[in-house]
């Protein structure tokens, strides 16, 4: 029963991110890019002030696997390298921190486009 109640926590939050989004879409003309942007800094944001941790210890990969929990990890990141080496380690303490992830979806884009034929919208 507690795996569900996770699972539930999980695609709520998730769900209430994305619906977020949603609303931002059929609202206003910003485009896709503007908004990815803007979750980012928005979860970079909250982390600053410590609530997307707390939102991530609830919803776990809810919270964790949208645009916003990378701005999360990132600051998270920054903040730990920055106690322990000082300014340098603010720089390069969030791409350490997200290092994986980057790699992954570098090395996924680039797989994709050798195995299938990119080719750009015909209008």
């Amino acid at each position: 029963m507690e795996i569900f109640l996770m699972f539930i926590k999980a695609f709520l939050v998730g769900g209430a991110i994305c619906l977020i989004g949603q609303i931002i879409i059929n609202w206003t003309h910003l485009t896709n890019g503007k908004i990815l942007v803007l979750f980012l800094i928005a979860g970079a944001v909250l982390e600053g002030f410590g609530l997307y941790s707390k939102l991530i210890e609830f919803a776990g990969a809810g919270a964790s696997i949208p645009i916003s929990g990378f701005g999360s990890a990132l600051v998270k990141g920054a903040v730990k390298a920055a106690k322990s080496e000082g300014f340098y380690g603010a720089l390069k303490g969030g791409l350490a921190a997200c290092a994986t992830g980057i790699s992954i979806a570098i090395v996924s884009g680039y797989l994709v486009a050798t195995i299938f034929k990119p080719r750009t919208k015909k209008k």
